[in-house]
């Protein structure tokens, strides 16, 4: 285990920040090191030129050689701006006892340590693995996974799997691992207002109008104050949840005041509670202001009137909603409101995806999670998004969500860290997870 905190300091060492291209080839070449040194054989896959590779690895499996689990993670990380608010340089990889901070030590660099260590782990202890493992490693998770669909489509034999471990998943305030079922999907888009060919002195705003309050005033009909959205037929497809769903959401341990000690928050949106705040998060859609852009931002006084306007919307999107119809919906709901002057750009669109609960593979690996450490709870579905759903789409295979990841961790934040204590649980997981899997 002590190569565990060293190889993945060394992993936050070589920065991979897809926002901005830099160091993905580097670090996509120290991932490929890292599984041969594992004993895992690698290549990397590419697609097209200026796309991010792909890192595979694959072993096989002597005594069950049927069967074959995929972990998929990611090398990239988010940009470690604003600098100026870590505590060290955030690619220093410092450890301060039991843990290791940098951009990337918990997401996803920390968590796919744990799944090589527990590969490397069952070849030191019997020279085999339990079933076939194969690991599918991107560049663009943190920039909207914009090529995996391609990778999968490509490479659908060479990625042909039994079941897929996602490539993080939660421990809660009390050290209780969350499996998660399913994620949310996204859509997310830039709406903008340009009025005038420049800025103007704000003494003019009795005549100019202001792309801003424009802007502000299209945005206020796409939801209402409790955060329901109130785009025409946005809901049309959803189905409720089932009994099974709720059962599980009841289970689920929420403590309300340490989350919002942690955000400094004195309520919910509107003011949920109990099983309505928990729903939310499994099963609820929003519509988020991401950022606001318009006219003087700096320090002290400018009086002008902004010449244009914009605003980036994420929308979370749960099963059953398509990206492309949620698009024509948004668009067709700013004509029929009069707002035909808005421009819309899309960035990224992806489905939910959710794995049924009475699948297999969910008590396979809620057995090895309990008994990694001491229990677990399991999640209907994950709050936020990845490319779950062209897993479950192209490669017909459940997915299911578990790692190392605190909850607290401040992934995509300043002072980033990763628990040492939780990568060596979720390691003994991981191997606990390829033995049952193995079995069954």
């Amino acid at each position: 285990m002590d190569s565990l905190v060293s190889d993945l300091q060394t992993l936050i060492r070589q920065p991979s920040v897809s926002a901005k291209n830099e160091g993905i080839e580097e670090c996509a070449k120290l991932v490929s090191k890292l599984l041969k040194k594992s004993g895992i054989s690698s290549e990397i896959l590419r697609l097209k030129k200026n796309v991010a590779p792909v890192v595979f690895g694959e072993i096989k499996s002597k005594q069950n050689p049927g069967k074959t689990l995929m972990f998929y993670n990611h090398y990239d990380v988010q940009p470690a701006e604003p600098f100026d608010l870590w505590d060290d340089p955030p690619f220093s990889g410092i450890r301060k006892g039991n843990k290791i901070f940098g951009r990337g030590a918990t997401d996803d660099k920390g968590e796919l340590i744990t799944r090589i260590k527990a590969v490397e782990a069952c070849l030191k202890t019997t020279g085999d693995v339990p079933c076939n493992v194969k690991f599918v490693i991107e560049g663009e998770e943190e920039t909207g996974s914009a090529h995996i669909e391609d990778y999968l489509k490509k490479y659908q034999k060479k990625f042909s799997c039994d079941g897929v471990i996602w490539e993080f998943g939660y421990v809660d305030a009390k050290n209780r691992p969350i499996i998660g079922l399913g994620m949310k999907g996204l859509l997310f888009v830039e709406l903008s207002v340009k009025e005038s060919i420049r800025d103007a002195h704000s003494s003019l705003a009795v005549l100019i109008k202001n792309p801003a309050w424009r802007l502000i005033d299209a945005i206020k009909t796409l939801r209402d104050t409790d955060g329901k959205i109130l785009i025409k037929d946005w809901y049309k497809e959803v189905t409720p949840f089932s009994k099974i769903d709720l059962e599980l959401i009841k289970k689920e341990p929420f403590d309300e005041n340490v989350f919002k000690k942690e955000f400094g928050v004195k309520s919910f949106v509107g003011n949920k509670k109990g099983m309505a705040a928990k729903k939310a998060l499994v099963g609820d859609a929003t519509c988020n202001i991401a950022g606001f852009l318009s006219g003087y931002t700096g320090d002290g006084a400018k009086t002008i009137l902004p010449g244009d306007a914009l605003v980036k919307i994420d929308f979370r999107l749960i099963p059953k909603m398509n990206p492309k119809k949620q698009i024509l919906r948004l668009k067709k709901h700013l004509k029929s409101k009069g707002f035909e002057d808005v421009k819309i750009k899309v960035f990224h669109g992806e489905a939910a995806a959710r794995t049924n609960s009475t699948d297999p593979f969910v008590a396979q690996v809620k057995n090895a999670a309990d008994k990694s450490f001491g229990t677990s709870i399991l999640n209907v579905s994950n709050a936020g998004t990845g490319p779950m759903y062209p897993f479950v789409d192209i490669l017909k295979t459940p997915c299911i969500s578990i790692g190392s990841t605190y909850m607290f961790s401040r992934i995509h934040s300043p002072n980033e860290f990763a628990r040492i204590d939780l990568l060596k649980k979720t390691t003994k997981c991981m191997c606990l997870i390829m033995q049952n899997f193995g079995k069954n």
